[in-house]
């Protein structure tokens, strides 16, 4: 009898849908949905810390004057001095031909004409990125002429940076909803099986079986929905980031291309689903007692 009751108490507490618990289903979908999210704001974050990598400490020296050959003696003169600042890693003059390719989306054939006043370029690499080292380089460079700029890449390409910041909050933001959310759907599915199994767990508690082995006859079952779940879940979403990050790296953007998971993401990303079934135990274990404790 105690056989055949624990029996009782080991069936399918959920409702079935083909052969499959619905519980099973809503596993798969939400830990689907939580590692698009999850390797969103890894990758994100990834391509955020390249961007800054890259950008640090890199500016560009702008000269605008009308006379050709004034600017460039200027510009060589400014590059020359630069080189001799401390702390300055690199410095390279942009030639004409480069700059006529950065402009040709813009006036097409006509940025190849050489009486068209483009402003000569400087590219600067500091060792040291510091507020410091970039008014050394811009007070050097105004000494020679006050037309000199000097642009600070970070400064332009940080409303980025604070964009893909953004983006990895918003998607951890969603991977702890969809975690809370997931614990709310096994604790409804726990006590729902609570309530259709009442009479039989009353016989149970009647032949001396305790909370926390009824308990464990939930956990144990909602814990093989929420690992085949997870399974079929995880699998699906890791092939649509590796879909998803192979026509990222295909397109050639440095940028873009930066949005990319390392082999530390990449495993965060395969233990989710252990923590979605160790979510959807402890939940379960905890609301189930709970239940027990107060209505039976």
């Amino acid at each position: 009898m105690i056989a055949r009751a624990t029996d009782r108490a080991n069936a399918r507490v959920l409702d079935e849908a083909g052969g499959l618990r619905a519980m099973t289903w809503v596993m798969a979908i939400m830990l689907f949905l939580t590692v698009l999210a999850a390797a969103l704001g890894l990758g994100t974050a990834s391509g955020a810390r390249l961007l800054e990598r890259q950008l640090e400490g890199r500016l560009t020296v702008q000269l605008v004057e009308g006379d050709p050959l004034r600017r460039d003696a200027d510009a060589a003169r400014i590059a020359t001095m630069l080189r001799a600042l401390p702390g300055v890693a690199r410095v390279a003059l942009v030639d004409r031909v480069e700059l006529t390719r950065l402009l040709r989306p813009w006036l097409g054939a006509d940025g190849a004409d050489p009486e068209l006043p483009v402003p000569a370029m400087i590219d600067v690499d500091l060792a040291d990125g510091s507020d410091a080292a970039v008014a050394r380089v811009a007070a050097t460079a105004t000494r020679v002429s006050r037309s000199a700029r000097v642009d600070r890449h970070e400064s332009w390409m940080s409303p980025v940076s604070r964009f893909m910041t953004s983006l990895t909050l918003l998607a951890g933001g969603i991977v702890v909803l969809m975690m809370a959310a997931t614990a709310a759907v096994v604790v409804l599915a726990a006590r729902a099986g609570l309530e259709t199994h009442r009479a039989t767990i009353e016989v149970m508690h009647m032949l001396g079986s305790t909370d926390v082995q009824v308990a464990r006859l939930f956990q144990r079952r909602i814990a093989i929905d929420a690992a085949i779940g997870g399974v079929v879940g995880g699998l699906a979403a890791i092939l649509v980031v590796a879909a998803i990050g192979a026509r990222l790296a295909g397109l050639g953007s440095e940028l873009i291309g930066g949005v990319s998971l390392g082999v530390g993401e990449w495993l965060l990303l395969g233990l989710l689903p252990i923590a979605f079934v160790l979510l959807a135990i402890l939940a379960a274990r905890y609301s189930v007692l709970g239940a027990l404790r107060r209505t039976l």
